[in-house]
């Protein structure tokens, strides 16, 4: 939703939406759902990379931190790019460095050929999700937005759920090289389609040409984001949530299931596809309660994020060596919520800037919860290898991330609405100071 007086109506100036609209969105998700495909690839494959390159538990997190790192180092001067270029070019980009990076994992001889790989492929990816969004912002009335915006992060989900049901599969049953380079063929037919069917907006809706300034526009983009308080709201509020689920799927909840819960790979695989299925369904339902009650937006955040901590805690501190299957079944459910409500965090940043700073507000946002996942995985890792193996030490660390990113929320909130109010009385007519 992006202003107060979006809802049920479609505001002058906004896309019509519709069929059209729907198809052109589609082909940017099947980007972003390759981009996933390839994303999480390794929280499946993490046992098998330990054996094929003769790694440890820090090496193994390398994989997964240098990706994340070169996907939040990207995501500001992609916001930028998309505002520049638009998401055609952008999104093209990116198809070509995650395929070529999916294609060189899959070829890599050593340890450090594998990291490059993953490091080109984090590159493309982190050019996606953006994208999408702006994409969606561009084809559909900003009273969709909250709903847009889930249904995207929902079918990245369902490329989580490949993943882990179908490349799981294939790694085990054809081996590592055939796996990882036949599911490159997939980057190879999105970016067929992008070529084809994919355009950055309707008829009659171009934004504005934006006049080039070089180094100074750059500045003053991410100035006037940053100085927005939404914006560093929704940072915090993706930084918070996402990343327990992130690092559960993308490298360690495998492991933690397998090596310190004594299941079967089979079983951890079926518990990695709850979080996912979870969240697919949390997703429509976090979609359709903000679209119809704005304010629900902080509620439902923090609320994740008090029921992810329960969860765990639970987990970690049960007194029997391993924890019972309900538990755990719990546990992946709840786990299932942290990325619908990362979405929440876009829904703070949309409203607070003008559609000219649309991908760079987006990409502050999105770099909120890779931080914090790439700030566990490491922190996990090291904790494993100091402690010969303790996850119930090493997952610890995820209470940690949680009290800064709450400490945050409670700080920003009332700005942020404060804000919002001095917008709709500007809108009106009204004068209102908020100090930012």
């Amino acid at each position: 939703m992006s202003s107060p007086t979006s809802a049920g109506k479609i505001l002058p100036g906004d896309p019509p939406g519709g069929r059209r609209a729907v198809a052109v969105w589609s082909i940017g998700v099947a980007v972003y759902f390759v981009a996933v495909i390839f994303r999480t690839s390794l929280g499946v494959a993490g046992l098998d990379a330990v054996d094929r390159f003769h790694v440890n538990a820090s090496a193994l997190s390398t994989f997964s931190i240098l990706q994340l790192l070169v996907y939040a180092g990207m995501q500001i001067p992609v916001g930028l790019l998309v505002d520049r270029l638009g998401t055609k070019k952008v999104l093209g980009i990116g198809v070509v460095l995650f395929t070529v990076g999916q294609l060189g994992f899959a070829f890599s001889p050593s340890y450090g050929m594998a990291l490059a790989s993953r490091a080109l492929l984090g590159c493309g990816d982190a050019m996606t999700f953006i994208s999408v969004l702006r994409l969606g912002n561009r084809w559909f009335p900003a009273r969709r937005g909250p709903m847009v915006a889930q249904l995207a992060g929902l079918v990245g989900m369902a490329g989580n759920l490949v993943s882990t049901l179908v490349l799981a599969r294939l790694l085990h049953g054809i081996g590592w090289t055939a796996a990882f380079a036949g599911s490159a063929l997939a980057g190879v037919v999105v970016f067929v389609l992008l070529l084809l069917f994919l355009k950055d907006h309707p008829e009659g809706h171009e934004p504005e040409p934006a006049p080039h300034q070089g180094a100074a526009y750059v500045r003053r983009q991410i100035a006037l984001s940053w100085r927005e308080p939404g914006t560093r709201l929704g940072l915090w509020v993706h930084f918070t949530t996402q990343f327990p689920a992130m690092v559960f799927l993308l490298l360690w909840g495998m492991p933690f299931l397998v090596e310190a819960q004594g299941l079967s790979r089979g079983t951890a695989g079926g518990l990695l596809t709850l979080v996912v299925l979870s969240n697919m369904a949390v997703g429509l339902v976090y979609g359709q309660i903000i679209a119809r009650h704005h304010a629900a937006r902080l509620p439902l955040a923090l609320g994740t994020v008090g029921a992810t901590a329960v969860l765990w805690a639970a987990t970690l501190a049960y007194p029997a060596d391993r924890a019972p299957m309900w538990l755990l079944v719990v546990l992946c459910a709840v786990l299932g919520a942290c990325g619908p409500a990362s979405m929440i965090g876009f829904d703070f940043a949309r409203p607070a800037n003008p559609p000219e700073r649309q991908g760079t507000a987006s990409g502050i946002t999105n770099m909120g919860g890779f931080v914090a996942s790439m700030t566990t995985l490491f922190a996990v890792g090291v904790l494993l290898d100091a402690t010969g193996d303790d996850y119930t030490v090493a997952f610890s660390s995820v209470f940690v991330l949680q009290a800064v990113g709450v400490s945050q929320i409670l700080r920003l909130r009332r700005r942020a609405a404060l804000r919002g109010r001095e917008r709709l009385g500007a809108s009106r007519g009204e004068t209102v100071h908020v100090p930012v």
